[in-house]
Formats: C-alpha cells, structure tokens, sequence
C-alpha cells in the first residue's frame, strides 16, 4: 500500500490536534466558541495521537489492516459527528470543511 494517505492524515491530524492545545483563542476564533475547553484539548490530544500513529506507519511503510482502520475510521467517525452537530446548530458551519477533507481521505484510503 502507498504511504502517501497515512503521511498526509498523519500531518493533517497531528496539526489540527495540536493546534488547541498551544493556542486555543486562535483555534476558538476560527471555528466558533466553546463550553467545555477540556473536552477540545482532549479530543486534541487523542486526534494528535492518531496522527502521530499514522505519520510513523507512513514514515516506516507499514501500511497495515490496522493502520487502514485507524485511518478510514477515524475520518469516518469525525465526518458523522460534523455533519451530525453542524446539522443540530451546535457547532460551526466551518467543520464542513473538515468534513470535505475527512471524505476525500475516506476515499483515498479505499483507492489505495
């Protein structure tokens, strides 16, 4: 399997984790306010993990069933939870975006 997907969602996710844990009013401007700031640098640091996990896999080429799981899970699960919540009103219209990238990798994985 190429290691392009797991590189790439590797980096994707270990920014956007990290992001709210060194600099949460940059990331609370962008995508809108929040009640609970231990719940954002949580899911921070599991989506830092995930990064860190596939970025190493990318790295070494070792693009096994787990890692495509880990992969194509992961943006599955984010990609219900924006839609779902974005369609709520509960939070920004911005996680869309998200959204959109989450499917293309969701079909990158699967093309590999």
């Amino acid at each position: 399997m190429n290691p392009n997907v797991a590189l790439f969602q590797g980096l994707y996710f270990l920014v956007s984790g990290v992001w709210p844990i060194i600099h949460i009013a940059s990331f609370l401007k962008i995508t809108g306010p929040k009640i609970d700031l231990w719940l954002v640098k949580t899911v921070g640091v599991l989506l830092s993990v995930i990064g860190a996990v596939l970025l190493c896999a990318g790295v070494m080429d070792q693009i096994t069933t787990s890692i495509f799981y880990l992969g194509i899970g992961s943006a599955a699960g984010l990609t219900a939870i924006e839609i779902i919540y974005v369609s709520k009103k509960v939070i920004s219209p911005i996680y869309l975006l998200d959204a959109v990238i989450e499917i293309i990798l969701m079909i990158w994985w699967i093309l590999l």
